[in-house]
């Protein structure tokens, strides 16, 4: 108590300032007011005075006059001293020291006379009050005090039970039960209660008791009973402890506690007259059991659900029935009421949330709100506090709406005037219901109306500081759709409506929040609660159940009960129906025509299941095989264009995630994208197109959609409008293209990896062909401002986005266009004149102002050695046009047109058409006619400007800075190649166009050498290609064939459309160059003779793909094959070397590879078919012997054959083919008189443009012009075509042409057997070959005469072709290939100039390095084989003269062999001294060069003798190299080619001798 210390000093000195010091202080402590503290202080202060008198420190009579002073200062302070004494008193008496206890009854006695003795008696101990003398003895006090307290305590005066104090207590009731309509107060009330206890001694807690009984009977009069209550109360807990015995009377089994007591309970608790923890244990269950139950509930759910989900036997399903009814029957036997739930519900009945609020937290989530009486109690509490929001935003135009009348409890929650206000209560409120807002489809309604009016304000209100506020409103609105509004849907029944109302509200969200609430209702939603478990299941039993009976016949009606079943649960039911449609792709139609009865919202629910199945990480996108897609895919995918095309469902989400799928590098997806456009728009890619459907291809829109598709895709103007706007709104066009070019490439170096070659194929094929498609759509539905706007310039594309050049020119060919014609617009308006002329010219200007911007950009796409064959301003032209530009498609307009008359006319024969479908379709029919014949006026004009355009342009296109050669390798590599593989369209394109720069007479262009690359050189291009690109390129060669097929079954056609045109010219000047003057044009002859060299080279390069083995050559050549049926093969014998090969493919693949032996089948039918149209090859070409040059110069073609070494056979068919070589070179003394200008112009040898082919020819002749240019000149002059020494020494070059092709055989065959290190050793042998071939190009310059060559040559060399072709047919397997090898050598013998690979540029320099062949294994070979084969030849030469003018010839050879003998010495003599000044050191080298007029001329008798002494063992010989090089392995072009020639510079030098030594030796 000693909590105020008094300070020594007042003790001290006190009489002076103590005293006052103290006194002032009880004076402050009495006027502080601090509830009840300022007594304490007093006292603390009292008892400290007091305690020092009783220490002695101070005089008795001092503190007893300042304690009287202090009585005045309070009334109570006498009680408060009194107080003081007390504790004093039980202090002292403890003390052993008896003189504090004197002075302490001293000091209380001396304050008797202030302090009343009743006080003090009450206060202090009886034996303290005897010693003062207040009392006489302390026993008889004791005794009293215990009599009087018994009489107090023990005796009852208080009645509890009515029955002791039945009048008291009726008085009572009859007080409280009165009529409280007047005046009547709960204070008036309250007094007569007062009254009444005291009177009749009336227990005050029964009392309360009673109250409260009666305020439950009139429940209703809350406020007088509530105020009564508050006005009587004592203390909470015992009206607590009152109630909950009343909450325990009603806790025993079969009662049902009153809504009445909850109410009151509630209304206590709401105005915290009692607390809830104080109640709450009161009241039953126990929250574990609670707890339990909610746990038991989830697992029978899921154990009903596992039930609907098994496959049940009858009797199994009979035995559960029975049980389910003993557990119905259980339950039927009532557990005793939840009263927390009851008073919940009343809680939320007067708008108490808090304390509502309270209980739920105690309980597992939505258990409370799964009763139906909670749920409905809470609704109305969330109807008050939406309502004044709702009335101002929610409510729809001229909706009333029901009036709710607010709850009058001011305490409870405050209605929203604001979405802000939302978050105060009301959004917790509904998140509280969770699914069970379903009990309240009105409420349902209000909520979705109400976020539906803040989407809309979210939206328009931009303002930056409400933003954070608007943001955090958002998530709110989604939270309530993902906890309330979706799975509320669920437990509705079948509420289209509902449905239809949730999409008002979820289309104004964008789709990626749409999709997650998808994605947590399908996966997440329906485990968090029992219902929603049972429903999951009950669904998938209907929908099963549904699917089972779905046909085409019952579409209407299967279609009904989807739509019923969709409306409440649509991600289940879809869930299934996909995994259904995976399985079986024959569902697909009755499935997609039963969506019909779909909402909107189920519409959107479908497109983001089809993604998550398509995106389903468990599924592999390939067969086990893994060669090809999945069905699963294939299947989904087809969906989705049905279901797409079909329903207005939205397509953002699908086409983002085919974007992303193609951002990550994966391109299976693609198929879906390739389905949804081809439905949606109708835009087919196929490489099965027929002609006619091509065709159509390249006319207008109009005539692609009626005759372009294989199924006729009508109405997609919606569909394909919905896809545009899709693809604008979200940015997808442009990034969609621009991923599919660059993942083209990505299919094959990043996909590919370990997957199968023919599933990177089908990948490539698809993701290409889903570009074209796509593109297509984009040109055809983008408006012109649209498509500029997106699509970069050509060099951005290429450049920067890295985009492949031919897609690139494919996305921006139509804005090309666009641009073209706009601006055609624009100038025929500004100047309007009428005449043909006039608009022309409009349009080469506008074409001129569009393209120039395209022919700056174009050059920084190749390095700048290009530009120097072609014109930037061509390769633009190339890429930029279509066939839509170069030819009208009359016959495909007329064909249509017919079809609709047809069609006209079958409408009004038709009876059962009724007049007025009639009439439609007529006037549908006769307007699309019109619109067709429009189209096709307008294409006409539009081709007729263009081709002018053409006219103009074409003098600019090719420089004369290069070889011809060059210029067309460099065409076929950067356009005619890349293109003709793009498409269908474009393989035909790049054919017309080589035709049409042939019919413009463009300057530089040689038709005749573009047409022979693009034939010889087949093998490569066939093996690069994939299934798709191998259709187009057939295409192509289809096409080129159908051209040179034209020219060459009329001489009129050619004569018109060939001859007299600068591509048909075959020697071409150059400076430095006397040739004849007069330009030499193929003739008719010559021309079939070419083409049937093309026969050859296709049938040659089409037997080699078959018989590599290789899948990808194979399929691919058969595809080729099958596309250029119709006009190959047209000769007989070379069909039935193809017919051969390809029976050999059926039986060997039978078994092995079915796709190709389904291909050959299907080839070797056609094959058989088109026998009767082939033609012997004298029909085909004129088989007498025309002169041809004396120097060869055709093209190689591909590697030789690979077939099994050869029989004997070969040395005969060899022998055939040099015989008929043989009499060749005879006859051309007594040919045309043209000849005479080829062998003049045959000194003149070729250069394939980039120095990697010079032959060796060029560096003998050049030297030879140098050094000897006068003898030759008399020579010439002085000997006519016919003489002996000009036929010599055409046998002589022709024997030196012969020779190579042996020779690299040979060194084929060391190339394969030479060891690395032997390599090494040639490359510095190979580095001096190329310092010869420069010195060689040093001398004059001079323009190739190749062209002609190779025509002149082809003459010959089919001649003695035939009879191995011949034989090849006849004989049997290792015949025909050992005729293969035979072949193969000629073609060599032949093509000793150029490559024909449309690559070579790129290709020589870089096989370079590997083209050396081995010194070590071929010269000895060489040599001999050399010998061996000139003997023979000269032998079979000499075979077929001997019938001619022997004596003749004799005769002149005799007269001339002198002077020849001389002039050939002093040659040979030159020519050894300038090969060691040219060569030097390089002594490996000195054999390489030789001239072609060194031979000695040799007469028929002569070179009889010769080759009589070892023509036996040199026949053997000869065979020898045939057998091994035809069983050798296939190697690169470039590399023969570059041996070959190495080859034969190694060996003529050896020949050379040879023959010195021979001719000295007869003379």
């Amino acid at each position: 108590m000693a909590t105020l210390i008094l300070p020594g000093e007042w003790i001290k000195n006190w009489e002076k300032s103590g005293k006052h010091e103290f006194v002032q202080l009880c004076k402050e402590l009495t006027e502080k007011t601090d509830h009840g503290s300022e007594i304490r202080d007093i006292q603390a202060a009292l008892y400290e005075l007091c305690w020092q008198v009783v220490q002695g420190n101070l005089k008795l009579e001092l503190v007893v006059s300042v304690l009287g002073d202090m009585m005045e200062l309070r009334d109570d302070m006498p009680s408060i001293l009194a107080d003081v004494f007390s504790i004093l008193d039980l202090e002292t008496s403890a003390l052993e020291e008896k003189i504090k206890r004197d002075l302490y009854t001293q000091l209380v006695g001396a304050c008797l006379f202030f302090v009343p003795d009743a006080i003090l008696k009450e206060r202090l101990d009886p034996e303290t009050l005897e010693s003062l003398g207040l009392i006489k003895q302390a026993h008889q006090f004791n005794q009293k005090i215990v009599k009087i307290k018994t009489k107090l305590f023990y005796k009852q005066q208080k009645f509890n039970l009515l029955r002791e104090e039945n009048e008291g207590y009726a008085k009572l009731i009859t007080e409280l039960g009165q009529d409280l309509s007047g005046n009547i107060t709960s204070h008036l009330v309250l007094e007569s209660i007062k009254s009444l206890i005291g009177c009749f001694n009336l227990d005050p807690n029964r009392v309360l008791d009673i109250i409260l009984e009666v305020y439950e009977s009139r429940s209703d009069q809350d406020e007088f009973f509530l105020s009564l209550i508050k006005s009587y109360m004592c203390e909470p807990l015992t009206l607590c402890h009152i109630l909950g015995f009343k909450f325990k009377f009603y806790q025993e089994p079969n009662e049902e506690t009153p809504r009445s007591l909850y109410h009151i309970a509630a209304a206590l608790l709401h105005h915290n007259l009692i607390e809830l923890e104080d109640l709450y244990v009161h009241l039953m269950p126990v929250d574990a059991l609670i707890v339990e139950e909610h746990k038991r509930d989830i697992s029978e759910a899921k154990q009903i659900a596992r039930k609907l989900v098994m496959v049940v036997l009858p009797s199994e399903k009979s035995e559960d029935k029975d049980k389910e009814k003993e557990k119905e029957e259980e339950k039927n036997d009532k557990p005793p009421d939840n009263q927390k739930l009851g008073l919940l519900e009343a809680l939320l009945r007067i708008g108490d949330w808090q304390h509502a609020q309270s209980i739920m937290d105690q309980m597992p989530s939505f258990y409370a709100t799964s009763h139906k009486a909670i749920a409905l109690a809470l609704c109305q509490l969330v109807h008050l506090t939406v309502e004044p929001l709702y009335r101002r935003s929610g409510l729809p135009k001229g909706a009333r709406g029901r009036v709710i009348h607010p709850l009058r409890n001011k305490r409870a929650p405050r209605p929203a005037e604001s979405f802000d206000d939302l978050r105060r209560d009301t959004f917790s409120m509904i998140c509280y219901l969770g699914p069970h807002l379903s009990h309240d489809a009105i409420l349902f309604a209000k909520i979705v109306r109400l976020g539906k009016a803040f989407m809309k304000e979210y939206q328009s209100d931009g303002r930056p500081d409400v933003k954070d506020k608007m943001e955090t409103l958002l998530s709110c609105f989604l939270s309530i759709a993902d906890q309330v509004l979706l799975p509320s849907l669920s437990l509705m029944e079948c509420n289209a409506c509902m449905s239809e109302e949730v999409w008002g509200l979820f289309k104004l969200f964008p789709y990626q929040h749409r999709y997650r609430l998808y994605g947590q209702w399908k996966n997440e939603t329906y485990t968090s609660h029992p219902l929603l478990v049972k429903v999951k299941a009950q669904t998938v039993e209907r929908a099963k159940y549904i699917m089972k009976r779905l046909t085409k016949e019952n579409v209407k009606q299967s279609g009904r009960q989807i739509g019923k079943l969709s409306h409440s649960n649509p991600t289940i039911l879809f869930d299934y129906m996909l995994s259904q449609i995976q399985w079986y792709d024959n569902l697909i139609v009755p499935v997609v025509d039963s969506l019909k009865y779909l909402t909107s919202l189920n519409y959107d629910v479908l497109a983001y299941c089809i993604i998550e199945a398509l995106a389903n990480p468990e599924k592999e996108k390939m067969k086990h095989d893994d060669t090809t897609i999945s069905s699963w895919l294939q299947s989904l995918a087809s969906l989705c264009g049905a279901v797409f095309r079909k329903y207005p469902i939205e397509l953002a989400g699908l086409l983002q995630y085919v974007t992303n799928q193609l951002k990550a590098g994966k391109s299976f997806d693609l198929l879906i994208l390739k389905e949804v456009v081809q439905k949606m728009a109708g835009i087919e890619i196929t490489d099965e197109m027929t002609s006619e459907q091509l065709e159509a291809m390249t006319g207008g829109e109009q005539l692609k959609a009626e005759g372009g598709y294989f199924g006729q895709i009508r109405n997609t103007k919606k569909s394909s409008q919905r896809l545009k706007d899709a693809l604008l709104d979200h940015e997808l066009a442009l990034p969609l293209c621009l991923l599919m070019a660059q993942q083209r490439n990505g299919v094959v170096f990043l996909e590919g990896g370990e997957k199968h070659l023919k599933l990177v194929g089908h990948l490539y094929d698809q993701c290409h062909d889903t570009l074209v498609q796509f593109g297509g759509f984009l040109a055809s539905n983008l408006s012109t401002e649209d498509y500029i706007k997106r699509v970069p310039s050509i060099d951005i594309l290429c450049n920067q986005f890295h985009t492949p050049h031919d897609a690139a020119f494919f996305l921006s060919r139509p804005m090309y266009a666009h641009q073209i014609l706009s601006k055609y617009d624009e100038l025929k308006k500004a100047e309007k004149g009428n005449r043909q002329q006039q608009k022309v010219h409009k349009y080469v200007a506008a074409c001129e102002q569009v393209m120039t911007p395209v022919h700056e950009a174009v050059v920084s796409l190749h390095p700048a050695r290009v530009w120097d064959d072609l014109r930037p301003q061509f390769y633009a032209t190339f890429w930029s046009l279509t066939m839509y530009d170069l030819a009208v498609p009359h016959s495909a307009y007329e064909r249509e047109v017919n079809k609709l008359k047809v069609q006209i006319k079958a409408i009004e024969e038709n009876p059962e058409i009724p007049m007025n479908k009639k009439k439609k379709e007529k006037e549908r029919c006769t307007a699309l006619q019109e619109k067709l014949q429009e189209e096709e006026k307008k294409q006409l004009e539009h081709v007729q400007r263009v081709l002018h355009r053409l006219k103009l342009e074409k003098d600019n296109w090719l420089l004369a800075k290069s070889t011809k050669n060059e210029t067309i390798t460099k065409f076929l590599q950067l356009c005619l190649f890349p293109r003709c593989i793009f498409s269908s369209i474009d393989a035909v394109y790049c054919a017309r166009f080589v035709e049409l720069v042939h019919q413009q007479k463009t300057p530089n262009f040689c038709t005749l050498l573009c047409y022979d690359r693009v034939f010889s050189a087949i093998i490569y291009t066939v093996a690069s290609c994939t299934e798709n690109e191998s259709h187009r390129y057939g295409r192509f060669l289809c096409c080129m064939l159908e051209t040179v097929t034209r020219w060459h079954s009329d001489r009129a056609t050619y004569e018109k459309e060939c001859v007299n045109y600068p591509g048909f010219l075959t020697i071409f000047r150059a400076t430095g160059f006397d040739g004849g003057n007069k330009a030499d044009q193929l003739d008719y002859e010559n021309f079939r003779h070419v083409v049937h060299k093309w026969h050859y080279m296709l049938t040659k390069a089409s037997v080699h793909c078959l018989e590599t083995g290789d899948y990808t050559h194979i399929r691919n050549i058969l595809i080729v094959l099958t596309k250029i049926l119709p006009c190959y093969p047209k000769v007989l014998n070379l069909g039935q070397a193809l017919e051969c090969r390809v029976h050999k493919i059926c039986l060997e693949e039978k078994d092995k590879r079915p796709d190709l032996y389904a291909l050959a089948m299907g080839y070797s039918g056609r094959l058989k078919s088109q026998k009767v149209h082939m033609v012997p090859e004298n029909e085909f070409h004129h088989k007498e012997q025309p002169a041809r040059s004396a120097t060869p110069a055709s093209q190689q073609n591909g590697p030789g054959s690979t077939g099994k070494p050869a029989t004997g056979t070969s040395k005969t068919e060899e022998g055939t083919s040099e015989d008929g070589d043989r009499g060749k070179d005879k006859s051309q003394g007594t040919t045309k008189p043209v000849n005479k200008a080829n062998s003049a112009a045959a000194k003149v040898t070729t250069s394939n443009g980039n120095g990697a082919l010079n032959s060796t020819k060029a560096v003998k002749e050049r030297d030879d012009k140098e050094k000897s240019g006068k003898e030759k000149k008399e020579k010439k002059e002085k000997t006519p075509g016919s003489t002996p020494e000009t036929k010599a020494e055409n046998r002589r070059e022709k024997l030196r042409d012969e020779r190579p092709g042996k020779e690299e055989r040979a060194a084929r065959e060391g190339k394969e057997k030479t060891p690395k290190a032997d390599r090494e050793k040639v490359k510095a042998e190979e580095k001096s070959s190329k310092d010869d071939k420069a010195k060689a190009g040093n001398g004059e310059p001079m323009e190739p005469s190749r062209e002609r060559d190779a025509i002149k040559e082809s003459k010959s060399k089919e001649k003695g072709d035939r009879s191995a072709v011949t034989g090849s047919i006849k004989s049997p397997v290792p015949r025909a290939e050992s005729a293969e090898s035979e072949r193969d050598h000629k073609r060599r013998k032949l093509d000793s100039h150029t490559s024909p690979s449309h690559s070579s540029s790129v290709k020589d320099n870089s096989n370079e390095p590997k083209e050396s062949t081995s010194k070590h294994h071929a010269n000895y070979n060489s040599v001999a084989r050399s010998k061996s084969r000139e003997r023979e030849t000269e032998k079979k030469d000499s075979d077929n003269t001997q019938g001619r003018s022997k004596e003749k010839k004799e005769e002149k050879d005799r007269k001339e062999r002198k002077r020849d003998h001389v002039l050939n010495e002093h040659e040979t003599s030159l020519e050894s001294k300038r090969r060691k000044d040219e060569n030097g050191t390089n002594s490996s080298k000195n054999r390489k060069s030789e001239s072609p007029s060194c031979d000695s001329p040799l007469s028929a008798e002569k070179e009889k003798s010769k080759r009589s002494k070892s023509s036996s063992k040199e026949k053997t010989e000869s065979v020898k190299p045939e057998r091994t090089s035809s069983g050798g392995k296939k190697e690169s072009r470039h590399d023969k080619e570059k041996s070959e020639k190495k080859e034969k510079r190694d060996s003529t030098g050896k020949e050379e001798k040879k023959h010195h030594k021979s001719s000295d030796k007869h003379r």
